[in-house]
């Protein structure tokens, strides 16, 4: 039971917080733990009953916070984050067929996030986006891109989920999330494009065997399209709903205050993958996959995917403040359910990193992607090279005969990004992108193509 004292000092940090229950319960925690500090310092409690008042204190102000908030108890926290980037691009090719030209573009995003009690949290973001053959925005970017005599621009869910943490207690550490969401697979965008926010379910289970070793499985179940009674030749039977599945170990170490890295093995697959017909019922944004002339996939796509990544952080750099990290990281894919085209793989080297005021990172990047290698739509959409004439059922053509710049897979080429962080919120990224063609459309045709970005991004 509190004394007379304590129950005295408990009043008086709550009423020194009372005129901060409108603030974030972060400035409420440092300037109620500061109260506590002093009474410390001045011998007016010992650090038992400090602990003590600081639980109480904590309590109260939640429950005085959720009351003058309007929020119910049960939420605990509630933040509010974002970003916006500006940005310039460019694309030229060799072949005079192609038209050099440049487009400016903008990317805003906002979410908030609530955490609840009994582990739960819930979320939702939304973000900018131009639409995508009239069937919404598109599923790998969520640029906006400054045309149409300035037309009132498209907003979009980027995610909505909910989240349960049932276990962290050191040593496992699970998380169930439902709903359109960030995937947590640790893969390249050779595998899933940054912009790819899946939708359906999936589970991670961590197990930390000691200091330095972690080991971590991901799985997933993402939807892709519902058919409904869907009346489209080309769909194979409307009851089997497309979808893509995965799983992902994970061997995470940091074997010293220099020396860290992680090695993993991936297995992905495509469910119904005869009724993923573009031109019908999904944006048709990436092209290289093999398809017949009604638009269906040939071949299956369950491709295993190998990656590892080792960071060394040196002592000093020049123009570098801090430890300076060097990283190194691969990644080698196989699809055996394509007899050709079925391999792709990429290495590259990062030099420090970016984020905070003053800090840089240059890295530089090679890939290979086989055109049947993993599905079109959702890898890295910015990687891209020339057709001069449209794959034969891709669904993609324009008024010029079909040809242009296409992201997607059948894509070789190098990558190179500079990043450097004016302040820790702003940061400008130039990127450039330098590709042809695996297998040029039509064979023997020019399709190098060059792809350069420039970008500030703002983040709250």
């Amino acid at each position: 039971m509190a004394t007379r004292t304590q129950k005295m000092l408990r009043f008086a940090v709550l009423l020194a917080m009372a005129g901060s229950a409108t603030l974030a319960p972060r400035l409420q925690a440092q300037s109620s733990d500061a109260l506590i500090d002093k009474l410390v310092e001045k011998g007016i409690l010992n650090v038992n009953e400090a602990n003590q008042l600081r639980e109480e204190s904590d309590k109260d102000f939640n429950k005085a916070y959720s009351a003058k908030n309007g929020m119910p108890e049960w939420v605990t926290a509630l933040k509010i984050n974002g970003d916006f980037r500006g940005r310039v691009e460019h694309f030229n090719a060799e072949d005079s067929l192609f038209t050099s030209r440049t487009r400016f573009r903008y990317r805003a995003r906002i979410g908030i996030t609530a955490t609840l009690a009994e582990d739960f949290e819930v979320g939702v973001r939304l973000t900018s986006a131009d639409v995508s053959n009239g069937l919404g925005g598109n599923p790998v970017s969520a640029n906006s891109t400054l045309q149409n005599g300035a037309t009132r621009k498209a907003v979009y869910f980027d995610t909505a989920y909910a989240k349960w943490n049932p276990i962290h207690n050191g040593t496992w550490n699970t998380m169930l999330t439902l709903g359109k969401m960030d995937s947590q697979f640790q893969v390249s965008p050779m595998v899933f494009d940054p912009d790819y926010q899946p939708e359906g379910a999936q589970a991670q289970i961590a197990y930390t065997i000691n200091d330095q070793h972690t080991l971590r499985a991901i799985g997933a179940y993402f939807a892709l399209n519902e058919l409904n009674q869907i009346n489209v030749p080309t769909v194979v039977s409307p009851s089997h709903d497309p979808a893509l599945l995965g799983g992902q170990m994970l061997f995470e170490s940091k074997w010293s205050k220099k020396l860290e890295s992680t090695f993993g093995i991936g297995v992905f697959a495509l469910g119904s993958k005869d009724n993923l017909d573009n031109a019908a019922t999904l944006p048709n944004v990436n092209d290289g996959n093999t398809r017949n002339g009604a638009g269906q996939l040939v071949n299956n796509y369950n491709p295993v995917v190998a990656s590892g990544s080792v960071v060394y952080k040196l002592d000093s750099f020049p123009m570098y403040d801090g430890a300076f990290p060097v990283k190194l990281a691969g990644e080698y894919m196989n699809n055996p359910g394509a007899p050709t085209q079925n391999t792709g793989y990429n290495a590259g080297i990062t030099f420090g990193k970016s984020g905070e005021k003053g800090k840089w990172e240059l890295s530089y990047r090679y890939q290979v992607l086989g055109a049947d290698a993993w599905y079109e739509e959702v890898v890295d959409d910015d990687n891209g090279a020339f057709y001069q004439k449209a794959l034969g059922g891709s669904g993609f053509s324009n008024a010029v005969g079909g040809f242009g710049f296409r992201g997607g897979t059948n894509v070789k080429g190098h990558l190179v990004v500079m990043r450097y962080s004016i302040t820790d919120s702003l940061t400008f990224v130039f990127t450039y992108y330098l590709n042809g063609l695996v297998q040029p459309s039509p064979a023997g045709s020019t399709s190098t193509a060059a792809h350069f970005m420039a970008d500030l991004s703002w983040k709250f």
